[in-house]
């Protein structure tokens, strides 16, 4: 209710007054999604930017939106975008590491930046200028499209102890933390999301990473598996809103304003609505479902994660100049803020953690 409220408030105070003075030229842009219909949070977020933009716009501005059962393509928005089939996308950029690997990095990197940290990088540091770099050459715009938080490490059929449990399993995990996984022996897959509840069912994989409890939840994952995770390898996990250059030139200048707003909102709203059903959804999953036992990685694993990490992006840095200002970019970064997180999150949740 609150966000209605908020996303009402500013759509009149902000720009009640976007018309003045401007033709009544009508643009409608098509979107294509990675996730199904009706996707709790994710799809709620590229309806809440088409509404924002359209009622910003006075009617002037349309976004129609084909989920993933529509244009038979989840991990294809690169490619559809790209080539002019759909004007806009809303996935993760880690989906299309294949295609353009350093698109990767501004999804998540294990043990790399949290949310806030993340959208401190972006739009006060060196973030949006790079996302720019990597996205120019194939004629596309990239913007945060949401975040999810921390996201959890996953849903496992057995309890890992050691980083020989690792080996031979096998999980969905995508991006840069498949990578690591693999290096340490794990049988990596990226299944799309409607796929994963059945993989998991059927055994087709031992253990499966999708976010956390507030989509976790709905897909079920809980009624199959005992041990729940916590993350290492996606602190703070950006999806984003692709946007054909081609399609944003034809937009007026003040258009162009509307989606950015409208887009910026709806990722923030996003982020604050997944905080909210996530502990929704972790409070009634602890309440009906007591055999859920939540465990945290082992010091061992997750060094050996840490270290597999910091081997590949050294990797991936030597062979490419991009990624090495990128992955340099975040570094530097996080050596910086994470003193201030230190000293005001962490150091308040630790003064008063109780058990």
């Amino acid at each position: 209710m609150m966000t209605r409220l908020f996303r009402t408030a500013a759509v009149t105070l902000l720009f009640s007054v976007s018309s003045l003075g401007v033709a009544a030229e009508n643009h409608t842009l098509r979107l294509a999604q990675t996730w199904g219909p009706n996707s709790p949070i994710l799809g709620e977020t590229t309806e809440n930017m088409a509404q924002m933009a359209e009622e910003m716009s006075g009617g002037r501005l349309k976004i129609r939106i084909d989920s993933a059962n529509k244009h038979k393509a989840p991990f294809g928005i690169f490619d559809l975008v790209r080539n002019g089939q759909y004007d806009m996308g809303h996935t993760a950029s880690y989906y299309y590491k294949g295609t353009i690997p350093n698109a990767m990095y501004f999804t998540t990197t294990p043990f790399g930046l949290i949310a806030p940290e993340m959208y401190a990088w972006f739009y006060h540091d060196e973030g949006m200028e790079l996302v720019q770099k990597v996205y120019e050459p194939f004629g596309l715009l990239s913007f945060p499209g949401g975040n999810t938080g921390n996201q959890m490490g996953g849903w496992f059929n057995k309890e890992i102890n050691s980083v020989a449990d690792l080996k031979g399993l096998k999980m969905r995990t995508p991006g840069f933390a498949g990578e690591v996984m693999s290096e340490l022996g794990v049988a990596v897959t990226n299944l799309p999301p409607g796929e994963l509840y059945t993989a998991l069912e059927r055994g087709t994989v031992d253990a499966v990473e999708w976010v956390g409890p507030a989509l976790d939840f709905p897909m079920g994952f809980h009624q199959i598996a005992k041990y729940y995770y916590s993350g290492w390898q996606e602190p703070g996990a950006e999806v984003q809103f692709l946007i054909n250059e081609k399609s944003w030139n034809k937009l007026p200048k003040d258009l162009q304003a509307i989606l950015r707003i409208s887009m910026r909102t709806a990722a923030y709203d996003m982020y604050i609505q997944t905080t909210h059903e996530s502990g929704v959804a972790w409070d009634r999953m602890k309440e009906d479902y007591p055999n859920v036992t939540h465990k945290t990685f082992p010091p061992e694993v997750i060094d050996a994660m840490r270290d597999a990490t910091n081997k590949l992006l050294a990797q991936e840095a030597e062979k490419d100049e991009l990624a090495k200002e990128i992955i340099n970019s975040q570094h530097d970064y996080l050596k910086q803020v994470r003193q201030w997180t230190n000293i005001s999150d962490k150091a308040y949740l630790n003064s008063i953690a109780t058990d």
